[in-house]
């Protein structure tokens, strides 16, 4: 991985192209994220760099983390991830990773936890079929047969039934980037980005070459 950056959701809108094309977009407030610690193989087994980003108070920060802040000698953060980046070794702490860390034209992933939607009903939640609509039927909404009677006499792992429906880590692949605001650290991405506003998002260079 050679390029990856934390941001915001801050919600969707659409702009047009030089062509007049509409395009639909999400607009991600991206960093500044500071590197809070460069992590080696002489020293951790394993060659990476943590990131902080959004500043916490200090009343709201944890002992062991605010030791960590303090040696970094960088402001407190929310959010601590890390980086696994071919080049980790030429960062430094305190060094600022921008929104300019992407350019129009690329295609990233995004990682966020999915809206949750509490529990769901198997026609919302999997996408099944209702039963007839009339009086006497008194199948509608239900999820149907579970499986066999007396043979296996068991509900197979992995059948689709009711229960929690989204509030799950989600990542959306080949999306690409449409313009970068680097004075403000903004990242329109063309389409739909996993999560509600506000809601972190992880954005990192595409692993799977779109056709």
């Amino acid at each position: 991985m050679k390029k990856a950056i934390l941001a915001t959701k801050v919600g969707m809108t659409q702009i047009f192209n030089e062509d007049g094309v509409l395009t639909p977009v999400t607009v991600l407030q991206a960093g500044p994220c500071v590197v809070t610690q460069v992590k080696t193989v002489e020293n951790d087994g394993y060659s990476a760099v943590q990131v902080g980003f959004v500043d916490k108070r200090e009343k709201l920060v944890a002992k062991p983390q605010k030791g960590a802040f303090d040696k970094a000698g960088v402001a407190y953060k929310r959010y601590v991830r890390e980086f696994r980046f071919e080049d980790a070794e030429s960062y430094e702490v305190k060094q600022e990773i921008k929104a300019d860390i992407f350019a129009a034209g690329e295609k990233v992933d995004a990682t966020a936890i999915s809206k949750g939607k509490g529990f769901q009903g198997a026609i919302k939640r999997h996408g099944q079929s209702r039963g007839p609509m009339a009086h006497g039927s008194k199948y509608h909404r239900h999820a149907g047969s579970n499986g066999a009677c007396s043979d296996p006499s068991k509900v197979f792992k992995g059948k689709k039934m009711a229960g929690r429906m989204g509030g799950k880590q989600v990542t959306v692949q080949n999306l690409e980037v449409v313009r970068v605001d680097a004075a403000s650290n903004l990242i329109l991405v063309k389409g739909a980005v996993p999560g509600p506003k506000k809601s972190l998002v992880t954005l990192k260079e595409t692993t799977k070459v779109g056709k």
